[in-house]
């Protein structure tokens, strides 16, 4: 919330509620005369009621209206208020409202304050009083349930009020929270009216026979929204585990499981550690509110050090509710405003495979049963991770040629054809495609036998990846053959390179270890390359026609010229 906003709040609560207080004390006194302990024991009433609140839908339903009903018509609005405004109080420190939600209390003791005086006003302009037996005055039964009604609509509107003018939301009138607060309204007034009754009949007695059913319903109505809210973190665990185990990239299994981890919890930063060598590496990073930089920065951890590395020791996830918990201990790069921290060991074969970490600046931002479903999502982590592993593995076999770990030629053909839709959908300019084949390459098998010429192509291999780098992707097309396919490079910039590729083979000799002659003697050979060159739209229209015209300016520009040469396609 804005920090205007915020001591708007302030100051409005301190010029109405103060001078508020007094004028209802002087115009509307308490019925009660010196210390009357009776009140005494409605404020620990009302503060157990406060203490137990439901919460649906991250929202607290504040179920005092029952108590306040009764202390109402015993004495009088000028207690009311004062007890629901304690209510208001240890609600709010049930909540554990941080020091950046303050404000939350001067602005419901507004709320509550307006809603009493406002009830109040018009049960007393309906001819209402105190003290009197309902049973016997049945009008005065119906005012007292008009003044409860009145006081509920007051405390939805004003509250919608609120939310519109400071958080601009607005009222999602019949929803799952709004009917939650209305069925325990309706089930809760026969109880304040059931109370009052008993009290003026036995006296403080009959706290206890009200306030123990009521217990009793708090506690069944907490654990079956409990068990609702569990049961939907679990549809939701398994939705997610059947989401990641479609992803067969691990970077998408890791992006995947951080964004739908930050639907379910309240996640401002988020840490993936992968045990290796004996130590946690940090693989994954994200933040709300910053940009992390290259992994290498961050010191791996060993086991016990750090939150991680005890969570990895200990193969227990642990939970922080404030900074103060783990300040002293953490070797993981929290930002200083972090508060609460859940750390789950990522677990496989019952041995830790990784560690991940979440926070938040709130505190007490995790509970246990949020615990119990990230334990869950991090077993299909796991599970995603490793298969999505494996298919990266025989993707990447069925992609490289095993000899030289190049590229192979159905990788080639693959990219080759996406190349060509971005060309077609103007993401591209120039596709060149470089074709090299080792000249007398045969001759070199037959003179230093086949294990040279298997050391000869990887060491082409070699210098071409050093030469291109991320300029374009280098492919062994076949036996002695090569290709480079270079997007967004014209033809004059590949020539250049390709001349720069000829030079690299032809001036510097190659050394063969494996050879048939003389043993244990290294050999140093001369090799050399014809290169053809083919660039589209230029030259050619389609994948296909661009490997023909390149390979036609190898065999005709460059083989049969000499060799040794880079030739470039002529229509």
């Amino acid at each position: 919330m804005d920090p205007i906003a915020k001591k708007f709040i302030w100051i409005t609560w301190l010029l109405f509620v103060p001078i508020g207080f007094y004028l209802i004390y002087f115009f509307f006194p308490p019925l009660i005369s010196g210390v009357d302990f009776d009140v005494f024991a409605f404020i620990l009433l009302i503060s157990f009621v406060a203490s137990v609140p439901m919460v649906v839908n991250n929202t607290p339903i504040f179920l005092i209206q029952w108590v306040s009903l009764a202390v109402f018509l015993t004495f009088g609005l000028f207690i009311e208020m004062i007890l629901v405004q304690i209510g208001v109080i240890v609600l709010l420190l049930k909540l554990r409202v941080t020091k950046q939600q303050l404000y939350r209390f001067p602005l419901n003791s507004l709320m509550f304050f307006v809603c009493s005086l406002l009830s109040g006003m018009i049960y007393y302009s309906l001819g209402g009083v105190h003290g009197l037996t309902l049973v016997e005055n049945p009008k005065l039964l119906l005012i007292a349930i008009t003044y409860a009604v009145v006081n509920y609509i007051l405390n939805q509107l004003i509250l919608s009020g609120i939310r519109y003018a400071l958080f601009k939301q607005k009222q999602q009138y019949f929803g799952k929270d709004f009917i939650w607060e209305t069925i325990t309204a309706i089930l809760t007034l026969p109880i304040g009216l059931v109370l009052y009754t008993l009290y003026i009949e036995v006296g403080v007695v009959a706290l206890l026979f009200v306030g123990i059913p009521f217990a009793s319903l708090s506690i069944i109505l907490n654990l079956y929204y409990s068990t609702e809210k569990v049961n939907n973190y679990l549809q939701k665990a398994a939705e997610i585990g059947h989401e990641l185990a479609e992803k067969l990239d691990v970077d998408r299994v890791m992006g995947l499981f951080l964004q739908k981890i930050k639907t379910l919890l309240p996640v401002e930063e988020a840490f993936v550690l992968n045990k290796e060598n004996s130590q946690l590496h940090m693989i994954r990073m994200e933040s709300n509110n910053r940009e992390f930089h290259s992994f290498e920065t961050v010191k791996p951890l060993k086991k016990g050090e750090g939150i991680s590395g005890k969570v990895w020791a200990d193969k227990n996830a642990f939970i922080f509710s404030s900074r103060r918990e783990w300040k002293s201990i953490t070797k993981e790069p929290l930002s200083p405003h972090m508060e609460s921290v859940l750390c789950v060991p990522i677990v496989k074969s019952n041995e830790v495979i990784g560690i991940l970490l979440l926070a938040s600046s709130e505190k007490r931002a995790y509970e246990k049963s949020q615990l119990m479903i990230l334990e869950i999502l991090c077993s299909y982590l796991a599970v995603a991770v490793e298969n999505a592993r494996h298919y990266e593995k025989a993707k990447d076999i069925s992609e490289r040629c095993a000899l030289t770990n190049l590229y192979n030629y159905r990788y080639l053909d693959n990219e080759l054809q996406l190349e060509y839709e971005k060309l077609v959908a103007s993401e591209r300019n120039k596709i060149s495609l470089i074709l090299l084949d080792i000249d007398h390459f045969k001759t070199v098998n037959d003179t230093y036998g086949h294990q040279s010429g298997n050391e000869i192509l990887r060491e082409v291999a070699g210098r071409l990846v050093n030469l291109v780098g991320n300029k374009g992707t280098v492919a062994r097309y076949g036996g002695e053959e090569f290709t480079i396919l270079l997007p967004d490079v014209d033809k004059q910039e590949a020539i250049k390179l390709a001349e720069l590729v000829r030079l690299t083979i032809a001036n510097w000799p190659f050394t063969l270890e494996q050879h048939i002659s003389e043993k244990n003697k290294k050999l140093l050979v001369n090799i050399t390359a014809s290169i053809g060159v083919a660039t589209s739209p230029d030259d050619a229209e389609d994948p296909q026609s661009l490997i023909r015209h390149a390979d036609r300016a190898l065999y005709v520009g460059a083989k049969r010229a000499g060799r040794n040469r880079v030739a470039q396609y002529v229509k």
